[in-house]
């Protein structure tokens, strides 16, 4: 099906009076005509928000901004959209499955993306040892290595172009195919929206945090025409360099952080700026650094890093704390200061797709990958940081664990799978030390993820402690993602235009739902998506197609 819709301009007498005679009906019919406006999709996500956050910052509180709204243009769009108060993001709630869900509307069930690192059983290590501390070693001799996907595969993750891409070494390797390298794109098992739409004629672009998100490209591995992905992790640096130049950050306003992109709330901002500013060279008709004309994207976005640095950093250097102040939401200075930079950016978006006549004619749909855990900073608790007596999970079970993924949960890949009741029986007598909360195997584990017997990648274990516990040896940060929790998963999910009245939609719904929303809005078949059909995804309710 082709994106691209020819006008009728023939219009006679005979048609015009049964116009008139049917009103009724053709007022009903508006709802199908908005749907068939739609050309473009503006996808964002703010890593980290909340659908509290946002319910606080379009209807103001009491003690912020004098009670006035403080994402002034994030609740103008919601004047003319959807607001979704129940969507839940993936589960686990990392960025990796998070964003895996908004464009190919699956699940790990589908996806086989479980976190950005993971472990697979059917695949080799890497033949060089990595940053991520991932052993090399023969192919097909091991079978069986973690993965990792996030700026650990760089050439070069102090620099921001990541030193031109990939390293292959640094990828597993798949004993089946030759022990060719695994690449991002190559991991994912189902397609996504960007190669739907490319399919159907469109243009694409998308611009994330790490080169590791190649993965947006689908097994294809062509989906997305346009891909930027400056390195977040890499060492920040003034943005006055071909491809990553930005005036306002020719000096950088924090020069001397302690560490990459996100150890600093101020610098944070000159990093999304540069996706930003993508953006809206991408609304003119250009590709992201505007060194070249391009179509302008059928479906485009971008994600936020800047509201999840500011929920979770503690910057000591100039000793500032973000995150929130009570459990009701109310945001610190810092965290305040990173929601009003990324409405302000999504203004910029909004005012110019309008100068650029392509308002009306564009879906802006706003959610974030994953929120953050916890809200509360009272129920705070890093193990093993604030008390040297807890220890997580993979501490407790030793050389049980062939690899552990451990946030503000934890995923736990046994060496031995027979090993299973020994190792939760371990878990369940030491719950007071690894911070409480569920133990997910088994039974419980199948009822969201596939069967780890039968399937290589999911984690034979789950811990889901209580809520403000987080797996981290360090004070660097007051709150985590990756969890279960309501904090984790509650994100904001605004669909958005011009054409559409504003209503309030409270029943639960998922993020997942946003990819067979986009390709229905631009008139295609969401059941293009194979996850969509896996897993009988829906289009959101409430929206006029």
């Amino acid at each position: 099906m082709s994106l691209i819709r020819k006008p009728t301009f023939g219009i006679t007498l005979g048609l015009l009076l049964l116009t008139a005679l049917f009103a009724p009906t053709a007022r009903a019919d508006r709802r199908t005509n908005n749907r068939k406006h739609i050309r473009h999709v503006l996808l964002i996500s703010i890593d980290g928000m909340h659908s509290l956050d946002f319910a606080n910052c379009s209807h103001g509180i009491s003690s912020v901004n004098g009670g006035a709204p403080y994402c002034p243009n994030l609740a103008k769009l919601s004047n003319h959209g959807v607001s979704y108060l129940q969507a839940y993001t993936s589960r686990p709630s990392d960025s990796f499955p998070g964003l895996t869900a908004l464009i190919t509307g699956g699940t790990p069930r589908s996806t086989g993306t479980y976190y950005d690192v993971s472990y697979d059983r059917a695949l080799s290590p890497p033949p060089q040892d990595t940053p991520a501390g991932i052993s090399a070693g023969p192919c097909p001799g091991v079978i069986g290595t973690p993965v990792a996907f996030d700026e650990s595969i760089d050439i070069d993750n102090t620099r921001i172009d990541g030193g031109g891409g990939i390293n292959p070494n640094f990828l597993p390797r798949d004993p089946k195919h030759g022990c060719a390298p695994v690449y991002p794109h190559n991991f994912l098992r189902v397609n996504t929206i960007f190669e739907v739409v490319k399919t159907a004629g469109g243009y694409t672009a998308w611009s994330d945090k790490h080169r590791a998100y190649d993965f947006v490209n689908g097994p294809s591995g062509t989906g997305v025409d346009d891909v930027f992905n400056p390195e977040v992790a890499s060492n920040p640096a003034p943005l006055n360099q071909p491809g990553y130049d930005l005036p306002a950050c020719h000096t950088l306003p924090d020069p001397n952080p302690s560490g990459d992109w996100t150890s600093s709330f101020q610098d944070i901002q000159c990093y999304d700026g540069l996706k930003v500013q993508a953006i809206l060279n991408e609304i003119d008709g250009k590709t992201h650094d505007g060194s070249h004309r391009a179509p302008v994207p059928a479906i485009f976005g971008m994600n936020f890093q800047a509201v999840s640095v500011g929920e979770k950093l503690v910057e000591q250097s100039i000793g500032v704390t973000g995150g929130y102040k009570d459990s009701s939401g109310t945001p610190s200075d810092a965290l305040l200061s990173e929601i009003q930079f990324a409405d302000e950016s999504v203004g910029k978006m909004a005012d110019e797709l309008r100068k650029q006549d392509l308002l009306d004619s564009t879906l802006i749909i706003v959610t974030a990958k994953h929120g953050q855990s916890p809200i509360d900073p009272n129920r705070i608790l890093r193990i093993p940081a604030d008390n040297s007596a807890l220890q997580p999970p993979s501490s407790v079970l030793g050389s049980m664990v062939a690899w552990a993924m451990e946030d503000d949960v934890a995923l736990i890949w046994l060496n031995n799978q027979s090993q299973l009741a020994t190792a939760v029986g371990t878990l369940e007598a030491n719950e007071s030390v690894i911070g409480g909360g569920e133990i997910f195997f088994g039974p419980s584990l199948k009822l969201f993820f596939n069967d780890p017997a039968i399937d290589s990648r999911p984690p034979d274990i789950v811990v889901a402690p209580d809520v403000g516990v987080t797996y981290t040896g360090g004070t660097k940060k007051i709150s985590e993602h990756g969890g279960f929790a309501n904090d984790d998963r509650n994100v904001m999910l605004l669909v958005a235009n011009p054409n559409l009245s504003a209503s309030t939609n409270t029943n639960p719904v998922e993020t997942r739902q946003v990819a067979p929303t986009i390709l229905k809005a631009l008139g295609l078949d969401p059941d293009a998506l194979q996850a969509v059909r896996q897993e009988q995804t829906t289009v959101l309710p409430g929206l006029p197609f």
